[in-house]
């Protein structure tokens, strides 16, 4: 009986190392020329969540958040440590609306800051960065990578 359960975990432990790994990279996402590594946030835990609680955001780095509808949207920073720029994309993700320079919320209530018109992604970034690249309503982003289910 011990040489049988040897022997099956000897051929357990070799499935294992032979079964392919699939060890996608973080997606990025492409706006105006300039790539950013994207966390994704695409169910509502991770949409709450965003960039809560966070001291920095690296200059290259953003949440898009992505909806499984196209919607008015809009978002606060309740416990968000860093200034953001908001940009909203619609369906097509074509830029169509952008809350810039966005502070901390210091003390509630804090303020919301909507899309002008209905959107399905929303990709923060770090304040500032969208004057730097020099992004504009129109301009698309694109994703490079696993996006996954939306919920």
């Amino acid at each position: 009986m011990k040489r049988l359960l040897a022997l099956l975990l000897l051929v357990l432990a070799g499935a294992a190392l032979a079964a392919p790994r699939h060890h996608s990279a973080p997606p990025t996402v492409t706006l105006h020329g300039h790539r950013f590594t994207a966390e994704l946030a695409t169910d509502d835990a991770s949409r709450i969540r965003g960039l809560m609680m966070r001291a920095e955001l690296p200059a290259d780095h953003g949440m898009l958040f992505i909806f499984p509808d196209s919607a008015p949207r809009w978002f606060w920073m309740k416990s968000t440590l860093v200034a953001l720029d908001i940009l909203y994309f619609d369906d097509t993700r074509r830029l169509v609306s952008m809350q810039l320079d966005v502070p901390p919320c210091k003390a509630d209530p804090c303020a919301s800051y909507p899309s002008s018109v209905p959107a399905r992604y929303v990709l923060e970034v770090p304040a500032g960065t969208t004057q730097r690249i020099g992004a504009q309503t129109g301009d698309v982003l694109t994703v490079d990578g696993e996006i996954g289910p939306v919920h």
